[in-house]
């Protein structure tokens, strides 16, 4: 009796997935020809975007939220297709109340993921800006919905919680192209302090790359009196595309440049001099008693 019952239970069941089998295959061949089409249409949202924002992180963040979306939307029609609607609405019931329940133990997940929407709309930098987020400093490369890459000057690739973006300092050192330089020159004391301040100035108004607006002029100061020498700091402007390239090695430059003025108008530049004292052990002992 009992096996009569579990022959005819099975029986059933597959003749019932005898039956599904057309509607099975109809959702597999709609899941395919969607999946196609939503490529297709995301490759065209791209080329859209792309031709109406110059944002390539905004373009990469709709981008791939509007394909989530419409591969979503297609998973569940498929399901629904293929007699499984009790599975999609369990899925979507499912998801909300994952979504609270995991709300509370993977916090962080949801906070980063909120944080790049705002990040994608509002944020104070673009691809390639020359950025410092906390204590790293480097290149943006990308934006993705939980982090933002950093490509360090020494080669690491940094993925920065997106949270940390919002809540952290963000110093954008290529926003507008302009940085600030400077450096330190020492001159011995006997020398002309305003005499040597002329000839550095010359020398940052004669380079071809310093700036010379009205709130962007090179100047020069006397910062202090140090042990060995006459401390001027040396201030000047400059763009460049490329901050730690560009910008330091026209400092470089310009460093390279004055010492030359100087010493060739008779200005030294006197080294840290040390004085050290031997003595002999005879003087030692003597100087015992």
């Amino acid at each position: 009796m009992n096996t009569d019952t579990l022959i005819n239970s099975f029986q059933e069941s597959w003749n019932g997935f005898l039956e599904q089998v057309p509607n099975i295959l109809t959702a597999i061949f709609i899941l395919a020809v969607g999946i196609f089409i939503a490529n297709k249409l995301v490759d065209f949202t791209t080329r859209f975007i792309k031709g109406h924002s110059s944002d390539p992180l905004m373009t990469n963040f709709l981008v791939k939220t509007i394909k989530l979306v419409l591969l979503t939307i297609i998973a569940m029609f498929a399901l629904k297709i293929a007699g499984l609607s009790g599975v999609a609405t369990g899925l979507l019931t499912a998801a909300g109340a994952s979504a609270v329940i995991l709300g509370f133990a993977f916090k962080d997940i949801g906070e980063n993921f909120i944080s790049g929407i705002i990040l994608s709309f509002n944020r104070p930098f673009n691809v390639n800006d020359t950025v410092s987020i906390g204590d790293i400093f480097g290149k943006v490369k990308s934006m993705e919905f939980r982090y933002t890459k950093l490509k360090t000057f020494d080669g690491k690739d940094v993925y920065i919680p997106n949270s940390d973006v919002i809540k952290k300092p963000v110093f954008n050192y290529t926003e507008d192209g302009y940085f600030r330089m400077e450096f330190m020159v020492g001159i011995a004391y006997e020398n002309n302090i305003d005499e040597a301040k002329k000839i550095i100035m010359n020398t940052l108004v004669k380079h071809p790359l310093t700036l010379r607006e009205t709130d962007r002029e090179p100047f020069v100061m006397t910062d202090e009196l140090g042990v060995n020498s006459v401390n001027i700091k040396v201030y000047f402007w400059v763009t460049a595309e490329d901050y730690r390239r560009d910008a330091l090695m026209i400092r470089s430059e310009m460093i390279d440049q004055v010492k030359v003025n100087l010493l060739a108008n008779g200005i030294s530049m006197p080294a840290n001099i040390q004085e050290l004292k031997w003595y002999n052990e005879e003087e030692k002992q003597k100087n015992k008693f």
